[in-house]
């Protein structure tokens, strides 16, 4: 069986800090053999949730918003094994988009407990400040839905503001490294 995971981006900046990271982790998955997505819902017109119920009402694990990507990185969300999400700090929490994509993914995906057992975690990345609230903010959301995640010798965080500067930050980039390892680790155990 291959594993399969999705990578997604909450930061609008192409090619920015959160992507590096990312980028990190596929690439370890990759070399371990895993199918990799990577997605971008950063700089997107996604909606948040407005608690209309009608997820509830289906049982589907459909939103019924669905005139932007929601639906469709849900979905890939639900086939994937692994789910690992990356977020810059905007005014101490995470980007918009992330947080209407996982309102969203969370409630349609509750009634069936969609992302049960899945494996995965949060990356969070700030100028100054910040990465260990929206850190704790998106492993909230992985601890409601079910799911395990790895530690990794700390808390998979980066301080960075310029393009690429994240990599300087060498402390983070090896606790994500770590991190991608240790997904990687529990998958072939899990699954």
């Amino acid at each position: 069986m291959t594993l399969k995971a999705i990578a997604i981006n909450g930061s609008p900046r192409v090619g920015g800090n959160t992507q590096i990271l990312l980028e990190v982790v596929t690439d370890v998955l990759k070399g371990g053999g895993v199918e990799t997505e990577y997605i971008k819902v950063g700089g997107t017109d996604i909606r948040g949730c407005i608690a209309c119920g009608k997820c509830r009402e289906t049982g589907d694990g459909k939103c019924a918003i669905t005139k932007d990507i929601g639906n469709e990185v849900i979905a890939k969300m639900y086939e994937a094994d692994i789910i690992v999400i990356g977020s810059p700090v905007y005014f101490g929490s995470a980007t918009a988009e992330m947080n209407a994509l996982l309102d969203r993914a969370g409630y349609a995906g509750r009634s069936e407990m969609r992302f049960s057992k899945k494996i995965g975690g949060p990356l969070a990345v700030a100028r100054k400040a910040g990465q260990n609230f929206t850190y704790a903010q998106l492993l909230y959301w992985f601890m409601l839905n079910d799911m395990v995640v790895p530690g990794s010798g700390y808390w998979n965080v980066a301080t960075a503001r310029e393009k690429g500067e994240v990599t300087q930050d060498t402390e983070a980039m090896g606790v994500v490294e770590q991190f991608a390892k240790n997904l990687l680790w529990l998958g072939e155990k899990l699954f």
